[in-house]
């Protein structure tokens, strides 16, 4: 890995949209983003899922610091996004978060075409290192293809819906236990009811402890729940004074952000990169210069537990 790439230094970004997959039965065809180095093979890929009502267009403090920094960052549009202005009462809305599960899954069939689409970038994916990661909704959606499932009303856990090709994954604002919804959550969200005893892959999970949803009973560590009650290896991350833009990951200066913080979204830049760069290289050793760092931060911007 002596060409490895160090947070530090940035490269040119090469990104291509909207970039037109394919969805018969989907209703339209999906609409992605792909940004990417300027240079280099062997390029790692990060498959991102959107929160509610956005787009491939939203999370550019991610998705440029990842492309800069070495990823393939795929970012494709779900059905709820609002460019796309789905009526209410359309017939795909109570599954639109199956068709999300499909949106990523669907990226992943055909990467051939992504490359293709994208001026040079053919031949330098590596298929073998493939994250996930989402926001909110799009955490729930990414957590999916990491082994997490949802229960139906009898209790009993749904299908799996999880990849093999995806080795690692980043939950930020990831929702908890579906047993503290709200009523009107639980009835209007029936698949806001995860079970995750099957979410082995590892994963890193990041969670404001500010961040109180109105969709749930219960406060902040509601969003630490994907940690406690899944198995194998996974980190979390726990931002001081974070509500659920964790600073500003959708984008900069927007309007649902409630805690607009630079210095914490450059955190969650630098975490979740050298967690993915060493979850899908275990030779790469940034992710434990990162833990060192904020271990030894006199003045922390967040906590970090792992198991």
């Amino acid at each position: 890995m002596s060409n490895s790439p160090t947070a530090h230094a940035p490269t040119t970004v090469v990104s291509a949209k909207p970039v037109l997959l394919p969805a018969p039965g989907r209703g339209e065809d999906l609409q992605v983003r792909v940004s990417a180095p300027a240079t280099g093979g062997d390029l790692p890929v990060i498959v991102f899922s959107h929160g509610f009502g956005w787009s491939m267009d939203g999370y550019a403090p991610l998705a440029d610091f990842w492309a800069a920094h070495g990823f393939v960052v795929v970012q494709p549009t779900h059905l709820d996004s609002r460019t796309l202005s789905l009526p209410a009462d359309d017939p795909r809305t109570p599954g639109i978060w199956r068709f999300r599960v499909e949106d990523l899954k669907r990226v992943l069939d055909e990467l051939d075409r992504l490359e293709a689409a994208v001026p040079d970038l053919k031949g330098r994916l590596d298929r073998g290192r493939i994250a996930v990661a989402g926001h909110s909704w799009g955490a729930q959606t990414a957590s999916t293809l990491l082994g997490a499932r949802v229960l139906g009303s009898d209790g009993v856990p749904g299908e799996d819906l999880s990849d093999p090709r995806v080795k690692a994954g980043v939950l930020l604002a990831l929702p908890g236990r579906g047993d503290d919804l709200t009523p009107f959550a639980a009835e209007h969200f029936p698949f806001m009811r995860p079970s995750f005893e099957h979410m082995t892959t590892p994963a890193l999970i990041v969670a404001g402890d500010r961040d109180q949803s109105a969709l749930s009973t219960r406060g902040p560590d509601w969003f630490t729940d994907p940690y406690f009650l899944s198995p194998g290896s996974k980190s979390l991350l726990t931002l001081f004074d974070a509500e659920h833009s964790l600073g500003g990951i959708p984008g900069y200066e927007v309007a649902e952000t409630t805690d607009e913080s630079p210095e914490r979204v450059a955190l969650i830049q630098q975490f979740t990169w050298a967690y993915l760069r060493s979850a899908l290289y275990p030779e790469d050793t940034v992710w434990q210069a990162a833990r060192s760092a904020l271990e030894q931060d006199p003045r922390p911007l967040g906590k970090l537990q792992n198991k």
